[in-house]
């Protein structure tokens, strides 16, 4: 009965938001029934939205590859994380649209795509956290949700009691170096940023962690291109591209836009030439690199923030297979 009244609740906030976006002309009928549909038919999926995966997913996975033992032949654990800001679970299915798609090459490859969800709990229960950028990705890079880690919103500096990734799996000498590329001003400049202070922590405490902003998507690649040329280049990357989020706050969130549409597509390939760029380096067949491509939250009309589950899924497509501990339930067969 609980489910019931919660999944009502839901889908009626959702119904005022839809006559809203019709009134403005954003979501073309982007409803929860023609959603859920939309994702569910994505053969890429291993499983279902019922079965999401939590968004902290990413954390284990990462973590779980550093600490694995190396395979034969193997001298060196790297990390790729490609984030692609706002694109909704449904962008999935523009699969087969792009010749060059990351995405699609790392499930050539044997990797696996897996519905996710932000907000700290799956839908259609009520959110915990919002869904939106600074508590999304810092869930994944803290393996927590905000009850823990405290970001429960943008513009929140995070205390250092609850570091990233990036910065104990370095201090604890699991890694060497890793590197935080971004062109969002939110995440590490101004006093209000998310890892002001982690930042902060790092220069003090002379870590081989880079922090490294740039002024827009062109930059970002530009850096992590740069960073995986190098013949030692960082052991953990971590990158975000903003080319959904902008769009969609411009024009709407919505798979039937082709604008929107176009800058999953946009992303997607410049997460291909980064990929490229990994799979040239002249020490790639002795290296064992982890893959990972996610999202921080979908989106609906043109925001996020809230509950609907436009906004509530998003992706987790990895390299590796699933560490034990994560567990889901797999898609049904028809």
């Amino acid at each position: 009965m609980f489910l019931f009244f919660q999944r009502f609740a839901a889908a009626f906030l959702t119904f005022f938001m839809m006559l809203y976006g019709m009134i403005g002309g954003m979501n073309s009928g982007d409803t929860v029934l023609s959603y859920e549909k939309r994702v569910a038919s994505i053969e890429a999926y291993e499983n279902t939205v019922d079965t999401a995966l939590p968004m902290t997913a990413v954390y284990k996975i990462i973590d779980d590859h550093l600490k694995a033992p190396l395979p034969a032949g193997k001298t060196a654990k790297k990390v790729l994380v490609l984030g692609y800001d706002g694109a909704r679970a449904d962008t999935l299915s523009l699969l087969g649209q792009n010749e060059n798609s990351a995405v699609s090459a790392v499930l050539e490859d044997g990797g696996k795509a897996y519905v996710a969800y932000c907000g700290g709990v799956n839908y259609p229960a009520f959110n915990k956290q919002a869904t939106s950028t600074a508590p999304g990705w810092c869930s994944m890079l803290t393996g927590n949700w905000a009850d823990v880690h405290g970001i429960t919103d943008n513009d929140q500096p995070k205390s250092n009691d609850h570091l990233t990734l990036l910065t104990t799996a370095v201090e604890d000498g699991t890694i060497d170096e890793s590197a935080f590329y971004v062109s969002w001003n939110g995440h590490f400049n101004g006093a209000d940023s998310t890892y002001i202070n982690e930042k902060g922590y790092i220069e003090e405490k002379g870590l081989n962690v880079h922090f490294v902003d740039a002024d827009d998507d062109d930059g970002t690649y530009a850096n992590v291109l740069a960073d995986i040329g190098r013949p030692e280049c960082s052991d953990f990357i971590f990158s975000i591209f903003e080319y959904c989020d902008h769009v969609g706050h411009d024009t709407g969130f919505n798979i039937q836009d082709e604008r929107y549409t176009g800058a999953f597509l946009a992303a997607d390939a410049t997460g291909y030439a980064l990929l490229q760029a990994v799979k040239a380096r002249p020490a790639y067949e002795t290296e064992d690199w982890l893959i990972v491509i996610t999202a921080d939250h979908g989106g609906y009309n043109k925001g996020h923030g809230f509950l609907t589950i436009q906004e509530r899924m998003m992706f987790i497509v990895t390299s590796k297979d699933l560490p034990a501990d994560v567990g889901y339930e797999p898609k049904q067969a028809d």
